[in-house]
This record gives structure tokens, C-alpha cells and sequence, in this order.
């Protein structure tokens, strides 16, 4: 009824506030990003209740050559990086080209990855139930949190909030996102 549906937002909101949040493990969200390795690996360190899977060049040869360069830096820091990982991703295919007649194909992409820098961009499915979503909103999009891993939960947020019909419109409100 109309009179149920308008208590929703009132027991949403006692729910997160007593501390009640294993309902909330129910909703899922389901994200494709595409992110540099130090952000990659700080997902990994920092997670609680979401299930991660980038792609590895460990299997995989990266073929397309994705990095990131912060747009906060100095343009001759900016440029010094940018010729970094341009040299970097080089000697990657050159030394997968080189080291696969010796060592074997799947060898040879194991052995190149160790060229690939920090900045290299990398593909991830990244899965949050609702509960660990807030967590993750809570604690990366945040001033205290670094600029990269900030902007990603930001632009999740937002993608949630701009789901058709708002459906957890209600539910961000009581936990004060």
C-alpha cells in the first residue's frame, strides 16, 4: 500500500543507523573499470565483501598499451612519466617477442609483465554487495583517500545514483550517501 511504501525510507534509515546491515547484503552492484596497477592492487588490499577480477598479463598479452598520468602534476613530471612508461611498454613487446622462442609463449608474457609500471592500466569486474559497497564509499570516497581510488568511488556513486528509477535512492539516504 502507499502508506507501507511511504515508511521505507524511516525503517531504511533505522536499519543503517542501529547498525543492522546484513538486509543490505542482498542488492549487488557489478562494475567494469578500468584502472592503473597501484589502484588495482590497493582494491585488493582494502576490500571487505567484494569479489575482484582484473585482467593478468601474466595470461594475457596486453596488446593495447593503457596508463594513466595524473592530471594534478606538473607538466615536467607529467611528460617524464609519460616517456617512462612509453619505454616501459616498449621493452615489454620487445622482450615478449624475444624471450618467447626460448622460453615458451606462456613463459616468455609471465617473464615481460615485470616491464609493465605502475601506471599501466588494467581491465577489472569489480562486485559489491550493498553493505560492502557503503563500506567502500564510506572509506575511499573520502578526502583522506588517495586521488585515484577517491575519483573511482565517485564516478561508482554516481553511476548508482543514476540508475533508472533511483531504486536506492532511499537506501543511500540512510546511510548518508
Amino acid at each position: 500500500t502507499e502508506e507501507k511504501k511511504a515508511r521505507i525510507p524511516k525503517l531504511l534509515t533505522m536499519l543503517a543507523t542501529e547498525g543492522h546491515e546484513t538486509p543490505f547484503e542482498k542488492s549487488s552492484f557489478h562494475f567494469l573499470v578500468t584502472v592503473d596497477q597501484a589502484t588495482h592492487i590497493h582494491l585488493l588490499k582494502h576490500r571487505i565483501g567484494v569479489s575482484i577480477n582484473g585482467e593478468s598479463a601474466r595470461y594475457k598479452e596486453l596488446k593495447e598499451d593503457k596508463s594513466y598520468i595524473p592530471e594534478d602534476w606538473d607538466n615536467r613530471w607529467a611528460i617524464a612519466l609519460q616517456n617512462f612508461t612509453d619505454r616501459a611498454n616498449h621493452l615489454y613487446h620487445e622482450c615478449l617477442e624475444d624471450m618467447t622462442p626460448i622460453l615458451g609463449r606462456k613463459r616468455a608474457k609471465e617473464s615481460a609483465r615485470f616491464f609493465k609500471t605502475f601506471n599501466s592500466q588494467i581491465d577489472m569486474d569489480l562486485m559489491f554487495n550493498f553493505r560492502s559497497f557503503v563500506h567502500f564509499q564510506r572509506l575511499r570516497n573520502s578526502e583522506h583517500a588517495q586521488v585515484e581510488v577517491r575519483e573511482l568511488a565517485q564516478e561508482m556513486l554516481n553511476l548508482v545514483k543514476g540508475i533508472e528509477g533511483n531504486p536506492f535512492k532511499h537506501t543511500l539516504e540512510a546511510f548518508g550517501l
